[in-house]
């Protein structure tokens, strides 16, 4: 299997991963427009949406993420102006939240999700690129790099600690690493620049502004930017096991 799972990309180019129709649970409400790319432990997914028309939700089952690839979606909560989501933009929806979502066309967006029964961050949370970045608290390891150490900065819009899970925007300076196991299940979209993310097997898979992607943890994969990349992300920490 590659280790970078392609999700999506900007410039209409087909992706090799293989894409499955499936639910997450019975209380899915994306059951019959969900593509999955990959599952693992933990209900920790990732693949693609296809909607059009309208979805009401009296209470979401899980925690998921969805960026908008193509198209235009509209989430309404109650008390709260509607988020009306462009290619580019996103929005994380917590296990319980009540909420209509509708298509004004047809739209495609990518999506990682995770089991979270019992949220400490209940709500909907917008994604956006003009984040309130901080610098990263955690350096990359000296020995990992090839080359100068980067300058990172993130702004975590969502710490779900129940479920060791975080969501929002990060860019760097650019840097080049090992090819070594990821010590995170991650998505990302990017939003500004491009990665090679070499693979033990001597391949490469380029990202660009635009594309999306999937690796799991334990999966092999380096890292070579040649200048600044802005993503946004979602990390989880679980043990290395049952993805496919």
């Amino acid at each position: 299997m590659t280790a970078a799972l392609v999700l999506y990309r900007a410039s209409g180019d087909p992706v090799s991963t293989a894409f499955r129709p499936g639910a997450l649970g019975a209380a899915d409400p994306f059951a019959a427009l969900r593509e999955i790319a990959w599952q693992g432990i933990g209900g920790m997914s990732a693949g693609r949406l296809r909607l059009d028309g309208a979805l009401e939700i009296a209470r979401f089952p899980h925690q998921e993420t969805l960026v908008v690839v193509q198209g235009e979606l509209i989430v309404e909560t109650e008390g709260a102006a509607p988020l009306v989501l462009k290619p580019d933009s996103g929005v994380v929806i917590a296990t319980g939240a009540a909420l209509r979502i509708s298509a004004t066309q047809p739209t495609l967006a990518v999506f990682c999700a995770a089991d979270c029964p019992q949220p400490v961050q209940p709500g909907v949370f917008p994604l956006v690129a003009e984040a309130d970045f901080k610098p990263s608290l955690n350096a990359l390891p000296k020995e990992i790099l090839l080359g100068d150490a980067p300058q990172c900065r993130s702004d975590n819009v969502v710490d779900e600690s129940s479920i060791g899970c975080k969501i929002g925007t990060w860019d760097s300076t650019p840097y080049h690493r090992i090819v070594r196991a990821h010590p995170v299940n991650e998505f990302m979209h990017i939003l500004d620049g491009g990665v090679r993310f070499a693979q033990t097997d001597g391949s490469v898979v380029t990202v660009e502004k635009g594309d999306a992607l999937f690796v799991p943890k334990g999966e092999a994969v380096g890292w070579e930017s040649s200048e600044r990349v802005a993503k946004f992300y979602v990390v989880q920490t679980v043990p290395a096991e049952g993805g496919k």
